[in-house]
This record gives structure tokens, C-alpha cells and sequence, in this order.
């Protein structure tokens, strides 16, 4: 009988070095256009097991909330909790050295055939990827917070208020987040 597979929030890996940050942040940044995301998470939480899923969840949120970009948010915030400075500004490299130079070359290429239909549905067709990637991460994510009556309503208010009423982020961010932690403080107390 083989052993069970072990669990993603099993026992954590040691703390990754400055190369591997780099290195892992490169793969992710020649890999992950348009979705990076589902793979950062499964490299940080199933592949290495640098941090426990509840450990991811909560980093993402608090990178979330931060202006910029999630994911170069999260890998500074990963670099710099593992490596300091250093492990920081080589996480947010490796990430974006790769997808910096392919987008240049991009738009070079897209400036002189912007017009021609296949470039269209090509770009179409990237952003259909892109937006299944995301869907997929939300599920992730969103099942152990769903399995809170409070993170339910916190989701399904999100959700209403700025996919049905339209509500700008920032306001809607402002009224839900200090009303998440309070409900998760009192339901832990």
C-alpha cells in the first residue's frame, strides 16, 4: 500500500532561497500571461509548500487590497516575508523581466497588424483564457470562505454591489472590509 499524497497544508517546506524565489517567479512570469494567479497559488501552496492555503488566502487578501497588481504585490510580499529586500526585488524581477520584454515586442508587432482579423480573434481568444483563469481561482479561493455563513454574506454582498448596482471598488472595498474582519473577529472570539 502506497503512502497518501501529502495534503497541501501539510507540513511547510523550508523557507525558499533568493534563487528559488527568482527562478520561481521566472517560470511563473513566462508562463502565466493573463492568469497568473491559479499557478502562483499552486506553486506557493501544493508545489513547494512555502505557505499553508489559509496563509495564501490571507497574504492575497492583504495584497489585494493594496494598489498595483495582486500578483507583483504578492511576490514582493512573499520575497520580502521569506528573503527581505533582496528577496523582494528578485520575486517582483523574475516576475515581470519576461512578460516586460514579450509585451514590447508585442506591441510592435500589434502596432503594424492591429487591423488584420486574426490578430483580433487571437487577442479574443487570449482573453476568454484569461477570464477562465480567473473563474477558477475565485473558486479556490472562495470555497473556505463560503463555508462561513458570514464569508457568504460578505461574498454575496461584494458581489451585489458591484456586479449588480455598480458600485465603485474603493467605496465598496471601504464599508466590506472593516465589516468582514469585525464578523471574523467576533465568530474566532
Amino acid at each position: 500500500m502506497s503512502p497518501a499524497a501529502p495534503t497541501p497544508d501539510a507540513e511547510l517546506a523550508p523557507p525558499p532561497t533568493l534563487s528559488q524565489l527568482f527562478w520561481g517567479f521566472f517560470v511563473l512570469g513566462m508562463t502565466a500571461f493573463g492568469g497568473a494567479l491559479p499557478l502562483v497559488r499552486r506553486m506557493v501552496v501544493e508545489k513547494h509548500r512555502w505557505l499553508s492555503s489559509d496563509e495564501f488566502t490571507t497574504m492575497l487578501g492583504l495584497c489585494q487590497f493594496l494598489p498595483g497588481g495582486n500578483i507583483m504585490n504578492l511576490a514582493v510580499a512573499l520575497g520580502m516575508r521569506f528573503r527581505g529586500v533582496v528577496g523582494a526585488v528578485l520575486a517582483l524581477t523574475g516576475f515581470v523581466l519576461v512578460p516586460t520584454i514579450v509585451v514590447l515586442a508585442l506591441g510592435v508587432v500589434y502596432d503594424h497588424y492591429q487591423h488584420d482579423p486574426h490578430v483580433r480573434h487571437l487577442f479574443a481568444g487570449l482573453a476568454a483564457a484569461a477570464a477562465g483563469l480567473v473563474l477558477s481561482m475565485a473558486l479556490k479561493i472562495g470555497k473556505p470562505i463560503l463555508k462561513s455563513a458570514w464569508g457568504a454574506v460578505i461574498v454575496v454582498a461584494c458581489f451585489v454591489a458591484i456586479a449588480i448596482l455598480r458600485l465603485p471598488l474603493v467605496p465598496t472595498m471601504l464599508v466590506l472590509t472593516p465589516l468582514s474582519i469585525l464578523g471574523t473577529w467576533r465568530l474566532r472570539r
